[in-house]
């Protein structure tokens, strides 16, 4: 049984460390726990000042559903550049698809989006793994997503 992660010091310093995405494309705030390998949970605390909600939807601030899907990349990203950490400022991890993608509730300024993933598979740099976002426990958004480093 691998040990479970539960890191103290990955938070928004660590991140920026680890993936090349800079504001305002950031979609991740802290990791909560990770099992390196295995699974990984991450947290974006969802606030008006996001530049997206100007336009998504003015009256309705609504975030969009691929930055949902974004966010969830972003988490496992970390994860895969934790699993391999000689690629982290060598290599970028770029989507390689992404199925069964939806979304079941609308996340608004003031939720706390929680992102988790699984690993499912990895064949040689292609890595296939589950994706869920919750907000209060409820699920927002789930996918199938699928990245590989280049």
């Amino acid at each position: 049984m691998s040990e479970v992660i539960i890191p103290e010091n990955i938070d928004i310093v660590e991140i920026l460390n680890t993936l090349p995405h800079r504001y305002p494309f950031v979609m991740v705030d802290r990791i909560i726990s990770m099992d390196i390998g295995n699974e990984i949970s991450g947290l974006k605390n969802v606030t008006i000042n996001e530049p997206f909600f100007q336009g998504h939807f003015p009256g309705r601030p609504v975030m969009p559903g691929v930055l949902i899907l974004e966010g969830l990349a972003q988490v496992g990203g970390i994860m895969a550049f934790y699993a391999n950490p000689e690629a982290i400022g060598k290599k970028l991890l770029f989507f390689a698809g992404i199925d069964k993608a939806r979304f079941r509730r609308p996340v608004v300024p003031g939720d706390q989006l929680i992102l988790n993933l699984q690993l499912i598979k990895q064949k040689r740099s292609l890595m296939v793994m589950t994706g869920k976002a919750f907000v209060e426990d409820k699920i927002v958004a789930e996918a199938k997503l699928m990245a590989s480093f280049s």
